[in-house]
């Protein structure tokens, strides 16, 4: 074959007055804390289901598509935003008809794996970290900060459970019982979407499965919960030789991709708010050592 040749079999094909530029694989980049609020936790990216829409529905109205990639790189967060996401993928890949591939970049953990279950194959690298199938609940007790300060706190509420836990009065064993038995009851729905979604390709003896573990994209392989270890490029090109992958981003504000966060927050002075968000951000990413 000559250079001529070889140039042009990669050219698009015209056929009558149309282009025929072959099959798409839509990948949607699904980064960052999982969250309801996005506004203040911006350094590293944040998802919601309201954030990812229009990303999902750019990926899944290709009309040349032949699958969707979910690249996740989350080390959890809100578990209802976690659902919505997955429902989501889940009802576009039913209404399109297509595969979903999940690839696993630094973390896919807690809240990061739910979302990489919503896909009929999980792919990670060797280095991954994956799993982290637990609930967890954290924040900050300001009670001391409080009284040296001098800053007094009143609350007025109708109803004993209305002000369960709150970060400025002191914790009472009652309220961490609550929280504990609300913990295991989403423990519970967690379990049950992993195992929904990943059925008898999970390892039967691993008794620490759902124990808030977290491994690494080759022993997740021996597990069960990946179906292989690859790249998104790498998998797709084998796969689906002749396809153009299409990146499908989150749209994020300028503020936010300046890194800027969330604007009317800093004119409101809510300066403390934000100081907690982004340690709770840093907390979540750190506990994976990034």
């Amino acid at each position: 074959m000559s250079v001529t040749d070889k140039i042009a079999s990669r050219l698009p094909k015209i056929v009558g007055d149309r282009v025929d530029r072959g099959p798409v694989v839509a990948a949607v980049r699904l980064h960052g804390v999982i969250t309801p609020n996005p506004g203040p936790v911006a350094a590293r990216g944040s998802l919601n289901a309201q954030s990812v829409e229009s990303a999902l529905t750019r990926a899944f109205e290709h009309e040349r598509l032949v699958a969707v990639a979910l690249l996740v790189n989350s080390p959890g967060g809100a578990p209802t935003q976690s659902a919505l996401i997955a429902d989501r993928v889940r009802e576009l890949a039913a209404k399109r008809r297509v595969p979903v591939l999940a690839f696993c970049e630094d973390v896919a953990a807690s809240g990061g794996y739910w979302l990489a279950c919503a896909a009929d194959e999980i792919h990670a690298h060797p280095t991954s970290l994956v799993g982290s199938i637990g609930v967890v609940s954290s924040g900050f007790g300001l009670t001391g900060l409080m009284e040296r300060f001098g800053v007094e706190r009143r609350v007025h509420s109708a109803g004993e459970s209305k002000v369960r836990l709150d970060p400025f009065q002191p914790e009472k064993a009652e309220d961490v019982a609550w929280l504990e038995g609300l913990q295991s009851e989403l423990h519970e729905q967690f379990k049950a979407w992993v195992t929904e979604r990943r059925g008898r390709r999970l390892a039967a003896d691993a008794p620490d499965l759902f124990a808030g573990e977290v491994w690494t994209g080759a022993k997740a392989l021996e597990l069960g919960l990946v179906d292989g270890l690859g790249t998104l490029r790498g998998v797709i090109g084998k796969r689906y030789p002749d396809a153009e992958i299409a990146i499908a981003e989150p749209r994020r504000n300028l503020l936010s991709r300046l890194g800027l966060g969330n604007a009317a927050s800093t004119r409101s002075g809510d300066f403390v708010t934000q100081a907690l968000a982004s340690l709770e951000e840093r907390a979540r990413w750190s506990r994976f050592g990034l």
